[in-house]
């Protein structure tokens, strides 16, 4: 409950009623850019800021080493299972979009540890962009053994216009907008330190807090329009939009037992593995494997574990943290 009522958590429902109200309430797309861009900036600042303070150590290592790993377990894990429902195509997508994260709900678990007086380290930013990538390059390589199987049905993976080359989805999902600003952002706080964070307190302070609502007021807006498409979606899958967060979180849990990280960085490490992409991710895979349904892979992480990570993951995950860690 004091997670609902949280100001930015209201305005993300007051967003997904007027959308199913079908209000004619909208954010310009050039302001919904606009956030975004301010959130990611904020959040790479901030954690450069905190790194630049606390400085490199194994604590950090161990934190970007257990990113690393999840990213590459959990789309294989993901995509064993979803086979058992969907294509080959389709559960590639799946995993890559669920073995991959969300910026936004790291973004809003940030704010939640702050309320809730956690540290935790700015490098955790890193992880965020490390964990983006590795899953659509698996997704990618599936997606092509697939095509192989089915050499002898006419696909959009023969025609090169249809389906880019690796390299080519290697250089974009690595040089996305998104991971650069995150990155530069992080590398300028990182460099300039206290009197950066003196100079940048715009994007340091409280209106950070503000920012975030509007952002997820516009979230909740676009989470109503994917709803109704989730009807025809098997219930297995919409199970798997809850439950597989759940288990990816445990997994990221026992790494960071494993590797002794500290709370904040533990919850994080967390949040980013139960999270799922809706951005990048399907931006990406629409050219990458078009045979893929967008609809599918797009609701589920969207309307489903995204909308479960912010109302009630996020708080959850730091209480069954909090109860093993000091």
């Amino acid at each position: 409950m004091n997670n609902l009522l949280d100001p930015s958590i209201l305005f993300f429902v007051f967003g997904v009623t007027a959308g199913l109200l079908r209000s004619n309430l909208e954010i310009p797309p050039q302001i919904a850019r606009f956030l975004s861009l301010y959130l990611l900036m904020s959040v790479g600042l901030k954690g450069g800021f905190s790194l630049a303070k606390a400085g490199l150590g194994p604590e950090v290592l161990g934190s970007l080493l257990a990113a690393t790993l999840l990213s590459l377990a959990v789309p294989a894990l993901g995509y064993g299972l979803l086979r058992r429902w969907l294509s080959r195509f389709d559960a590639a997508a799946v995993a890559a979009t669920y073995g991959s994260v969300s910026a936004t709900t790291f973004i809003t678990a940030t704010q939640y540890l702050g309320t809730q007086g956690i540290p935790f380290g700015g490098h955790m930013a890193v992880a965020l962009v490390l964990m983006e990538s590795p899953a659509i390059l698996m997704a990618m390589a599936l997606a092509a053994r697939a095509r192989r199987l089915e050499a002898g049905v006419a696909q959009a993976g023969e025609n090169p216009a249809a389906a880019p080359s690796l390299g080519h989805v290697v250089r974009e999902a690595f040089t996305d907008g998104a991971n650069l600003l995150l990155l530069g952002s992080l590398l300028i706080g990182f460099a300039t330190g206290e009197r950066g964070k003196a100079m940048m307190e715009p994007f340091s302070g409280d209106l950070f807090k503000g920012m975030l609502a509007l952002f997820l007021l516009d979230l909740g807006l676009l989470v109503a329009r994917q709803l109704p498409g989730l009807k025809q979606v098997h219930p297995a899958l919409l199970a798997y939009g809850i439950v597989g967060p759940l288990v990816h979180g445990l997994l990221a849990m026992g790494l960071a037992a494993v590797l002794g990280l500290p709370k904040g960085d533990a919850i994080l490490l967390v949040v980013l593995a139960a999270s799922a992409s809706y951005i990048v991710v399907p931006a990406v895979l629409r050219h990458a494997i078009p045979e893929a349904q967008p609809g599918l892979y797009l609701g589920l992480s969207l309307a489903v574990t995204f909308v479960f990570n912010i109302l009630l993951g996020i708080p959850l995950y730091t209480e069954v943290v909090g109860r093993f860690w000091p």
